[in-house]
């Protein structure tokens, strides 16, 4: 897999990384950089990780690159999946050494100004997660009903089949100690969609890791299309039973 780095000076303060992975959203990407910039100027290092978008996202990003320190562009060749991108975002994180590794969308589906909690309880939490149905509510704004009924049925499909005790299995929105991604063997990670995420959480869990949810309001995209395939919720169907089968045998 072909990849080129480009990175700024980079923030030597900065002790936690926000992986954002993109494909068509240079309307979206520009602004995201520059409201990270301007919540956490050299506290928070970001690693964009583009998919050759056509759209030019990766120019929006380089030219944010001549005036923010904290950002770093990696560049792949094809659009390869979101799982794909994370681990190879992973591994950048843990080759250079970040203490917190957070994951989040370009589309500010997730609110920037959240990512103080999510730092904050990943103090004494080795994985958190910003939730959109913790503690029974439902916290989504201008989804179509029918993208919120499948979104929190996975939720409960997902809990009954594995049961792993995370109310919100398939959010995107989240914080990774450094240890917790060191204790996963992502050589193992095999999920490419959002199905990703239930992985990840599922092998967290199952080394006896802490997970702690905190709730995060999820407001739908305005510029821009969903990345939500029917390949996608085929993966998410059947992932479940394969991580259920896998540790029943002992070979996660």
């Amino acid at each position: 897999m072909s990849e080129i780095i480009s990175a700024a000076r980079g923030t030597e303060e900065a002790s936690s990384l926000v992986i954002i992975p993109t494909y068509c959203e240079a309307r979206n990407i520009g602004r995201m950089l520059d409201t990270l910039n301007s919540l956490y100027h050299c506290e928070l290092d970001v690693l964009v990780i583009d998919d050759s978008s056509p759209d030019g996202t990766a120019e929006v990003v380089r030219d944010r690159q001549q005036h923010q320190d904290s950002v770093t562009l990696m560049e792949r060749e094809g659009k390869l999946g979101l799982g794909t991108a994370y681990r190879a975002g992973f591994r950048y994180a843990l080759q250079k050494g970040y203490r917190f590794i957070l994951e989040m969308d370009a589309d500010f589906s997730h609110d920037p100004a959240m990512i103080a909690a999510l730092l904050k309880e990943a103090e004494t939490a080795d994985l958190v997660i910003g939730s959109r149905y913790v503690n029974n509510t439902v916290n989504v704004v201008n989804w179509p009903l029918g993208r919120l009924i499948l979104s929190k049925m996975a939720s409960i499909y997902t809990r009954l089949v594995t049961g792993l005790p995370v109310s919100d299995p398939t959010g995107g929105f989240k914080c990774f100690r450094r240890e917790t991604l060191e204790a996963v063997d992502l050589r193992r990670v095999s999920s490419q969609g959002y199905s990703f995420q239930i992985e990840m959480n599922f092998r967290v869990w199952k080394k006896g890791l802490t997970i702690r949810e905190i709730p995060i309001v999820f407001v739908d995209r305005t510029v821009g299309e969903s990345k939500m395939t029917r390949q996608n919720i085929r993966e998410a169907v059947w992932i479940v039973w394969w991580l259920k089968l896998r540790s029943l045998l002992g070979a996660l």
